[in-house]
């Protein structure tokens, strides 16, 4: 299978570092912002074409699937033109950053019978699959998760520290993580509320942020966020349950007493985002729908959107 990734930015790498580990998988096309920086890694990992042109790779015969890791505010149109060209197509978090924009990537997507699936990574980190295997074989049941989202990031900057072109957000990326992973643990959301902190004056975003949720099991999440926070950072999820009590830290797993819970054999690979590639590879070998395909991670952008409409 020959792939093409747009955005060779620090999350970029991270799925390049996983489909080095898939068998079968030859990227094939780099597609980023600058030219020099992008054939620079194109250099790193062996890819034979880089460009700034998202349309020539689309047009290129080598190119079977797309991974997009560009900036939110790109991301459904460019879904949109993946499909067009008749790519299959693996969108980063999140699908889009408005209900409209997510109901369109969703109507090509079942226009065109492509695999579109969205980079929704919780579903996959192997911490958060051993609480679900546990849910299906019904062994334990969420009844509050209390999620805490904490970056540093008074500066435009990524993950690396570097400068960013574009502005993230902590409600139509950063809570759709848990947004998504609270459903599909505990079921379809019926009742969400939001409340946020004061609007940067330069970013032009809120900086903190509180959401609650509440399931039709009759679950309930408290979210958190902020990018004011000097530390720890990340994203950290207490599940409380009617037999246990977990905290899970990306792709580690804890009880409530912190001693580790052996995730081997949970899947092939600890690495949440090999594993979601994997899943988007395996998906369309197999002409099946993938999980966090953008009908099953749709109602997600439903209840953000009515978060923001909360909000003003």
């Amino acid at each position: 299978m020959h792939i093409a990734l747009a955005g060779a930015g620090a999350f970029g790498e991270k799925h390049l570092d996983g489909l080095k580990n898939i068998d079968g998988v030859t990227v094939t096309s780099l597609v980023g912002r600058n030219l020099e920086p992008t054939q620079a890694v194109a250099a790193k990992y062996g890819i034979g074409h880089a460009t700034t042109d998202l349309a020539e790779t689309l047009a290129r015969d080598d190119v079977d699937a797309v991974i997009l890791c560009t900036p939110t505010q790109m991301h459904a149109a460019q879904a949109i033109a993946c499909m067009d060209a008749g790519k299959h197509c693996q969108v980063e978090i999140p699908l889009a950053d408005s209900w409209a924009d997510a109901q369109a990537v969703r109507a090509k997507q079942q226009e065109t019978g492509l695999t579109c699936m969205v980079g929704h990574t919780r579903r996959f980190n192997p911490s958060h699959q051993y609480v679900h295997n546990r849910i299906a074989a019904g062994e334990f049941a969420v009844q509050q998760m209390d999620v805490q989202t904490y970056f540093f990031r008074r500066k435009n900057i990524n993950a690396k520290g570097e400068p960013r072109s574009w502005t993230d957000h902590l409600l139509w990326h950063h809570a759709a993580h848990t947004v998504d992973l609270f459903a599909y643990q505990a079921g379809r959301i019926v009742d969400a509320h939001a409340m946020q902190g004061p609007i940067h004056p330069d970013l032009g975003i809120a900086m903190d942020m509180s959401i609650q949720l509440k399931s039709e099991t009759g679950a309930i999440c408290t979210l958190s966020l902020s990018f004011n926070n000097d530390g720890p950072l990340g994203t950290f999820f207490r599940y409380i349950g009617d037999t246990a009590t977990y905290i899970a830290r990306y792709d580690d797993l804890v009880n409530g007493r912190e001693e580790p819970i052996d995730l081997s054999g949970v899947a092939v690979s600890n690495n949440g985002i090999e594993l979601q590639d994997r899943e988007f590879v395996s998906a369309i070998r197999d002409g099946r729908e993938p999980n966090s395909s953008v009908q099953k991670v749709f109602d997600c952008y439903r209840v953000l959107g009515e978060l923001e409409t909360q909000l003003g």
